[in-house]
This record gives structure tokens, C-alpha cells and sequence, in this order.
């Protein structure tokens, strides 16, 4: 078969708690899509975190840069927690994106677990859809001095404490004011993120190619603080005004806590996650199946 990605990363699902039957199950995995990959003539590497959680050996292991630097392609094996997280590391590389889907939803690893032997030859050989998402990039700002920063595919979230009432927030877009806000918190997010929390909290769905992000109060005091799309050159500052224990996500899986008067900035990022996806796929038909769009029954 002709190549057009010859030196394949393969990426595991990562077990926050894992038990040795969700490490054997994953082992037992990788081993198959590797070795069909190495069927259709590519040269495989293992991700370095994947091949310590499940002792494979059979594969030359690479970490995230030495995937970024020298891998045509990385397949990422689970939900799209993973791939949020791996997409994140290896934007600044251009590393394009497969995803096989071991999750639940879905939405960015949209290849089923049972179908890979057949999608992936053609893939591999050429034959896909290439889908570009927008990275955010955030920062904490305390006093005037940064205290954390992190990248984020789907959203930032400036929440409330768990144990306390609702937060004040200020929001302003490129140094004019906006308002202030008092919620359970605030929702930045990208068009990849408007399917997943800010779609709980009543935002709406952008298109991955809007240039656009959705600010989403979360369970607001007054009703009229209704979601708004932005345009995503832009910055966007949220301060703190008011409230104990807030905290700060960058995708639910980078958190820092948060103070009275911080300053959460969110900026579009250089960096942009490349995803593939088979030949003939369709932004609208993810959504329809994964939302369950014209599926009543008859």
C-alpha cells in the first residue's frame, strides 16, 4: 500500500485509577492496532506514558516530542478526554490527529473501536477529511504577575467553591466592560468545547470553523445573562470580584485555585489541533448521531 504516513505514534488511554483488568484490556489493544498498522507497512512508536501503563515492549517508544519531531501521524486510542489531552501537546508540532474511539461520546474520536481495520488503511494512504480546531490559551494573572497559564481545546471555566455561594464576576472583551456576573461561574469556549460543558450550561453550537467562542454564564442570578458568541481574536478578562474557594480549569484537567481580584486572560492560541477524519465525514453527521438529532421512534 502507498503511504502517505509511514512513521505512525500510537497513543493509549489513560487510566486515572486503573485496575489490572483495564491495563490488560488496554494492552491487548495497542497490540492489535499496532500490529495492523505494522501490516499496512508503517513504522509504529509507542507513546512513552502509554507503554509504562501497560508494559508494552513490542514498539519503539517515543515521548511527546520525539512523537512531534518524528511521526508522520499519531492515533490516539480512547475517549475524548485523551484526546483533548494529547491534542493539546502536540499542536506546536503540527502533528496531525487520528482518533479511535473507546469512550463514550465521542466527538473529536470519532472512529468506532470495531471499525478500524477498515477505515484506517484508507487514511493512512490519503484518503480522509482534515478538520482544523483552535486552540485557547489562558493566563492567571495575580497582582500583576502570571501564577499559572495552560492551553485549552474545549474551555476555560471559572467556577464557585464547592461549599460556597455564587461568584462575582467581571468580565470585559478587548478592555471594554461587559458586565458583571453573578453565578455559579463562566464558560469560555471554543466551537470544539460548544458540545461539551457549555452545551450543559445552555450555550449554543458553533461550527469548527467559526472564528468564534461562546461566553456561557453558569446558572446565573439574573436571567438576562444569556450566552454570547464572540469573535475569537479578541481577549477576554474575567476578575474576580467577589466569592471564596473559585477555582480556574483549562479542559477539567488543568485547575488552579483562584483569589479575590486575580485575573483569568484567555487569548486564541498559535498553536491549532489538525484532526483526520475518513473520507466523506461530516461535522453535521457527528452531531446528529451523537446527539440523538431525528432518532425518535416512529
Amino acid at each position: 500500500m502507498n503511504l502517505q504516513f509511514a512513521r505512525v505514534a500510537l497513543v493509549g488511554k489513560y487510566h486515572e485509577s486503573p485496575t489490572d483488568s483495564a491495563v490488560a484490556a488496554t494492552r491487548e489493544l495497542m497490540e492489535k492496532i499496532g500490529a495492523f498498522m505494522q501490516q499496512q507497512g508503517c513504522q509504529v512508536h509507542l507513546e512513552s506514558h502509554t507503554a509504562a501503563s501497560t508494559g508494552l515492549t513490542h514498539f519503539p517508544v517515543l515521548d511527546i516530542a520525539g512523537i512531534g519531531a518524528d511521526c508522520d501521524v499519531c492515533v490516539v486510542v480512547g475517549g475524548d478526554g485523551t484526546m483533548l489531552g494529547v491534542s493539546r501537546q502536540l499542536a506546536p508540532y503540527g502533528t496531525p490527529l487520528i482518533g479511535i474511539n473507546q469512550g463514550r461520546l465521542g466527538f473529536i474520536t470519532d472512529i468506532p473501536l470495531g471499525e478500524f481495520r477498515k477505515v484506517l488503511p484508507g487514511i493512512l494512504a490519503g484518503a480522509f477529511e482534515e478538520d482544523h480546531r483552535t486552540l485557547m490559551h489562558g493566563w492567571v494573572k495575580r497582582e500583576g504577575v502570571c501564577v499559572f497559564d495552560a492551553l485549552a481545546m474545549n474551555d476555560v471555566v471559572v467556577n464557585r467553591g464547592a461549599a460556597s455561594g455564587m461568584v462575582e464576576l467581571s468580565v470585559e472583551v478587548d478592555g471594554h466592560f461587559v458586565a458583571n456576573y453573578r453565578a455559579d461561574g463562566i464558560i469560555v469556549a471554543t466551537p470544539t468545547g460548544s458540545t461539551a460543558y457549555s452545551l450543559s450550561a445552555g450555550g449554543p453550537l458553533l461550527h469548527p470553523l467559526l472564528p468564534g467562542w461562546a461566553l456561557v454564564p453558569i446558572s446565573p442570578h439574573a436571567l438576562s445573562n444569556r450566552p454570547i458568541v464572540l469573535a475569537d481574536p479578541g481577549e477576554i478578562a474575567i476578575e474576580i470580584v467577589a466569592g471564596r474557594d473559585a477555582s480556574a480549569s483549562f479542559d477539567m484537567q488543568s485547575l488552579t485555585s483562584l483569589h479575590r481580584g486575580d485575573r483569568i486572560i484567555v487569548r486564541r492560541s498559535e498553536h491549532r489541533a489538525r484532526f483526520l477524519h475518513p473520507k466523506g465525514w461530516s461535522y453535521f453527521d457527528t452531531l446528529r448521531e451523537k446527539l440523538h438529532w431525528n432518532k425518535g421512534s416512529t
